[in-house]
């Protein structure tokens, strides 16, 4: 899918932005907190019915701000075709089902700022696939950013070898992380043919489903739980998860990617803040330096500077031509023969 937007537009996303930065802020606080419930309801809603519980919000949320859209007109469904339906409901089970169940097995083995940053290593497993499934090459940065990350990743496991972490907590840390980033990855095929509000929906209520069979269990667990696990579960789903991912659709319309991305990298380090203050849980120290060589490996890998591109001549004029805009559509069709090819956008 082709960058059409028009050069104003573009520019205006590079401008600071105080309702994007709030949107930010939200989100961050929303998802790094979901760490930290998942750590706290863990004695008593085992991972399969808080996931559950979860989605279903989730889904519930998302149904109603999507039927209030399509009412007003805001939001027009396309017919999806069968590749996109596949992808979509794996997009929904492997990553809001699996991986929030894995997850959560994980947060009952590890602290929440431990889980965290071990979770975030998903943007470089991303950054490698697509350079095998998108071309997007695999630049210097992404293997000296992998090489840290896994630094990182060996000082958690010394620590969990010497039992200051559980060490089955750890790989399945790294399972989730797998998990979201192969998530990530169908999202984007996804995003090809569906909306993002439909997608994010159509994947909670895919997950929702496969999740179901955890129903009996939930009905168990619920009456002993306490108030405070039922409704941070429910807030996953109506926060972190509906409300979340909306303002992070919002402030991606204006804000540049690689501000945007950095602010993701806060999620650990605000989790770690609340594991402390809520659960008074702080990883050992190696874990920690572990953890922050992993987010400085993604870091690397995403806000390396990239060399600028050099507009190709023109096939006659010699001329340099302007990238493709909204209204060019025609233009390029008579240039077909030319060897121009469009760019994609990540």
């Amino acid at each position: 899918m082709g960058d059409d937007r028009p050069m104003a537009e573009m520019e205006q996303t590079s401008r600071p932005d105080l309702r994007a930065g709030i949107a930010v802020t939200l989100t961050v606080l929303m998802w790094a907190s979901s760490f930290v419930i998942m750590r706290g309801a863990a004695p008593f809603l085992s991972p399969g019915p808080l996931t559950l519980l979860r989605l279903a919000a989730a889904t519930l949320a998302l149904g109603v701000l999507l039927a209030v859209l399509i009412a007003t007109g805001r939001i027009r469904l396309r017919p999806v075709g069968r590749r996109a339906l596949v992808l979509l409901v794996l997009y929904g089970v492997s990553w809001f089902a699996v991986y929030t169940i894995v997850l959560a097995f994980a947060t009952r083995h590890l602290d929440a700022g431990t889980s965290a940053m071990l979770v975030n290593l998903a943007p470089i497993l991303v950054a490698a696939a697509a350079g095998l499934l998108f071309g997007e090459g695999w630049p210097r940065s992404l293997f000296v950013g992998m090489g840290v990350a896994l630094g990182g990743v060996v000082l958690i496991s010394v620590a969990g070898g010497v039992g200051q972490v559980s060490m089955l907590g750890v790989c399945l840390a790294l399972l989730a992380a797998v998990l979201y980033a192969g998530g990530m990855l169908l999202q984007r095929w996804v995003l090809d043919e569906v909306d993002p509000l439909t997608t994010v929906f159509a994947g909670c209520a895919s997950g929702t489903l496969v999740c179901l069979p955890y129903l009996g269990q939930l009905g168990t667990e619920l009456p002993d739980a306490p108030v405070s696990a039922v409704a941070g579960a429910v807030f996953m789903g109506v926060g972190a998860t509906a409300a979340g991912f909306s303002l992070w659709a919002f402030a991606q319309t204006r804000m540049r990617t690689g501000r945007l991305a950095a602010s993701s990298l806060a999620v650990p380090a605000v989790a770690l803040l609340l594991s402390a203050v809520f659960l008074a849980e702080v990883p050992p120290v190696l874990a920690v330096v572990g953890g922050v060589l992993c987010l400085i490996g993604v870091g690397i890998t995403r806000f390396a500077p990239r060399r600028p591109t050099v507009p190709r001549p023109g096939p006659s004029t010699g001329r340099r031509t302007a990238p493709p805009d909204a209204g060019s559509a025609h233009r390029r069709g008579r240039r077909a023969g030319s060897g121009m090819t469009s760019r994609r956008r990540g």
